[in-house]
């Protein structure tokens, strides 16, 4: 076989080879993610049940640590895929090594016995001597040193691959015990899931005698969330007309000092109401709200800790399909005493108490707004450039439920966006 096919093998072998592991590296550390998210989880199901009066909500805790046991057990059944394939690939190796050693090895007792028929140097001598010319004489010499070195290379070729053969063996034990430890694992994460998924059971059923009044409490929730949204759009309206009008003002101000482009003049020329559902931006808006949207699945969550226990938009309750449940964001139930973080660099636009008990920051970046409600305490002010991860409050705590849960809309201009598509994936 050509030397350039040899090492064309060689390196897509060694390269797939560290593929796979980098493979095995990404998914040990997604699983070790997803077990510390399952811890959480459970601190955070044991403190909402010791408070908790409905039983709705821990039904979508317990909820999440299923759904966490299940990408768990994914995890895993990818892991020892990985593994089955590399331990095939390293046994192919095993047998190809020990086919060239007994090659090399019957190569070599044939080899040793002809040169120790002609092992006197009298018949080496003669085989020289005898030759018909100085050239046949010099190539036979040639030949006979030729002939050792050969003799010498094979044996060291033989302790190479018996060496190779060795450490091949040594990983492929290795894997197997690994291998052996990734399905013990596994088989317990899923007899934990069947207790799991039969405690969630027990709960539906305690649930379903209480319907009447989780319909009726779910209704409740939905009209002062309806209520909630429509101020949010107004306040945002308020603040778009009075960021167009002072983006107006600067405008004129321009004009009056000389400095004004004519964009500025023809802009300043058109009549204005400064109710707008559309923000004017201005340069360093532009780059912001470009900067926010390409990081469109990047940003850090609101919080450091948590899960979406609400997702976006329309959907059937958990427990009753026939019930349709809005939300304009998320709702992320996180730890007690949880602080919330902004999601991106920007300027404080509105604080302000949507109910007795919902504190809300309005954060604007560009043409985006993001909004986080649910809080107990605000750390910024109206006015304030915040950064990203910077905190800007506590998460508040129901004292009914035990639950902790911020709600996190981001809007452009007054359309609201789907969160889930923004943040960064866990």
């Amino acid at each position: 076989m050509p030397k350039f096919l040899l090492s064309l093998i060689f390196i897509c072998a060694t390269t797939f080879m560290w593929a796979q592991d980098s493979q095995q590296e990404k998914l040990e550390q997604r699983k070790a993610q997803i077990q510390q998210e399952i811890r959480d989880n459970e601190k955070m199901l044991q403190s909402v049940k010791k408070k908790e009066k409905s039983a709705v909500n821990v039904f979508l805790i317990q909820a999440n640590k299923i759904k966490l046991k299940e990408k768990l057990i994914n995890t895993t059944a990818k892991q020892e895929k990985l593994l089955s394939n590399d331990m095939y690939i390293n046994q192919v190796k095993v047998n190809k090594l020990k086919k060239e050693l007994e090659i090399l090895k019957a190569d070599y007792a044939k080899m040793i016995l002809k040169s120790y028929k002609s092992r006197s140097e009298q018949s080496r001598a003669m085989f020289i001597l005898s030759s018909e010319s100085f050239l046949q004489a010099y190539k036979r010499a040639q030949y006979l040193k030729q002939y050792t070195n050969f003799r010498k290379n094979q044996g060291l070729e033989i302790q190479s691959k018996t060496a190779e053969l060795v450490d091949y063996n040594a990983k492929l034990n290795g894997q197997r015990q690994v291998k052996k430890k990734i399905i013990a694992e596994s088989e317990k994460e899923k007899q934990s899931l069947e207790v799991e998924k039969k405690e969630q059971q027990k709960l539906v059923n305690s649930i379903k005698k209480d319907k009447n009044k989780i319909i009726a409490d779910t209704k409740a929730k939905q009209q002062e969330s309806r209520r909630i949204d429509a101020k949010i759009k107004d306040l945002i309206r308020e603040q778009i007309r009075l960021a167009n009008q002072r983006a107006e003002e600067e405008r004129r101000k321009r004009i009056a000092e000389g400095k004004a482009s004519e964009a500025d003049k023809a802009e300043a020329a058109a009549p204005k109401s400064y109710s707008s559902d559309r923000i004017t931006l201005t340069p360093e808006g532009k780059i912001l709200a470009a900067d926010f949207k390409a990081n469109r699945g990047k940003l850090p969550w609101p919080v450091e800790k948590g899960f979406i226990s609400l997702g976006y938009g329309d959907q059937q309750h958990p427990i009753y399909p026939t019930l349709t449940v809005h939300n304009s964001g998320v709702e992320i139930t996180t730890e007690q005493g949880a602080s919330a973080r902004a999601v991106f660099e920007g300027v404080v636009s509105k604080v302000i108490a949507l109910s007795p008990v919902n504190k809300a920051v309005f954060i604007q970046h560009g043409d985006y707004f993001t909004v986080y409600q649910n809080l107990s305490q605000v750390s910024v002010d109206q006015g304030d450039k915040v950064k990203v991860k910077q905190v800007i409050g506590k998460v508040r705590t129901s004292g009914d439920t035990g639950k902790t849960i911020i709600k996190f809309l981001i809007l452009q201009n007054t359309t609201n966006n789907n969160p889930e598509g923004w943040l960064q994936n866990r």
